[in-house]
């Protein structure tokens, strides 16, 4: 699983994990599974209208179109995911974070012809393996990636930040916040950044000030992640 950093447009820095290459493949097999079985249910259901001959290529046709169209529609209307990524915990999205759009859906359902249907995959893991950021060619031309939604844990991932031995804290007001709330500042905060949501950093900024009356010219990521840090530092010291 290798990790990325896409800049938006807040500038804020936010570091992402690309879909390991065996869940991108396992997602794959249970769509094709899915596919398949589609096929199947089709073929039975004609065979059991006793469709005549004449008329079956076209009913076939119109009944195939949400099979062939199948990675494009659930992508597009899922979130950028399949019901296999939806399993795997992966999910299609743009490199600066965003949610793709109609035509960057589009375009890697089209050239996953190139991808994958005409070279069984090859072109694709082969790309994905050397490009990095988790990109076949699909994803180059659409500008897009799969990212992995497991979350690992950490220790920045609990209450306390993991500070350097000779950390000053600049802040002895934010005392006066409880554990419960600070893990609340705390989760929004790493939510809001991993997100590059950066209303949400602004709205925790003013309302930390304004309970600690605290004054500071700092940018408010910098300034909500020390208060954190401060807090963690406190804590550590009871």
């Amino acid at each position: 699983m290798e990790q990325f950093q896409i800049e938006t447009a807040q500038n804020i820095s936010i570091a992402q994990n690309t879909a390991h290459l065996g869940d991108r493949i396992l997602a794959y097999i249970i769509d094709t599974l899915i596919i398949v079985i589609y096929y199947v249910l089709m073929f039975w259901l004609l065979l059991a209208l006793d469709v005549e001959p004449g008329d079956s290529w076209a009913i076939y046709l119109l009944m195939s179109l949400p099979a062939f169209l199948y990675y494009f529609l659930m992508e597009t209307f899922m979130d950028g995911k399949t019901i296999g990524k939806h399993f795997m915990g992966i999910r299609v999205v743009k490199l600066d974070g965003t949610k793709p759009g109609f035509s960057s859906y589009f375009i890697r359902w089209i050239l996953r012809m190139l991808d994958i249907t005409l070279t069984s995959g090859g072109i694709a893991v082969f790309t994905i393996l050397i490009r990095g950021k988790g990109q076949r060619v699909g994803d180059i031309a659409a500008g897009t990636t799969v990212i992995s939604e497991k979350r690992r844990v950490f220790l920045r991932d609990t209450l306390l930040r993991d500070l350097p031995s000779n950390y000053t804290p600049k802040f002895p007001q934010v005392t006066v916040f409880k554990d419960n709330e600070m893990q609340t500042i705390k989760n929004l905060y790493d939510n809001a950044r991993r997100n590059g949501n950066h209303k949400v950093i602004l709205s925790l900024n003013n309302r930390i000030k304004k309970v600690t009356d605290i004054t500071s010219d700092l940018q408010p990521m910098e300034f909500v992640d020390i208060v954190i840090k401060d807090y963690s530092y406190y804590t550590q010291q009871l």
